[in-house]
């Protein structure tokens, strides 16, 4: 996990210098800088729009006695998609695109719930229930 986590801090960075390089000779280096600016704006209004609707549906299924796991698995991808999204550069604003937007967030949540249950199914999680 370690290994993969050091490879991605080295390719990710080197994949967004060179989107950015490549954009910014496609269309040119200040409407390049703008629109790195303009993706970060609308993805920070997303991911508070999309947080606290997510937030509102916790609460609510927390009054009702109900336990939130699919609204869990909403914040963690808004949190990792904002957070991408904060990034300069264009690969990394499609992932945070991709995570923020309810329909493509389905997705994500179906796959780390796979992922989860094969987690536990192994005993890397340990389960206490009340």
């Amino acid at each position: 996990m370690f290994r993969i986590l050091v490879l991605m801090l080295i390719i990710v960075p080197v994949i967004e210098l060179w989107g950015l390089i490549s954009v910014g000779k496609w269309i040119g280096a200040w409407p390049t800088v703008g629109l790195v600016i303009l993706t970060g704006i609308i993805g920070a209004w997303l991911a508070k729009r999309e947080g606290l609707q997510t937030l509102q549906l916790v609460r609510l299924q927390l009054e009702k006695g109900e336990m939130p796991g699919q609204a869990v698995l909403d914040g963690i991808c808004i949190l990792v998609g904002g957070a991408v999204l904060l990034t300069p550069g264009f690969f990394t604003d499609i992932v945070g695109f991709f995570l923020l937007v309810p329909y493509t967030r389905n997705i994500v949540k179906a796959m780390l719930r796979k992922w989860f249950e094969k987690w536990i199914k192994h005993g890397h999680f340990t389960i206490i229930k009340r």
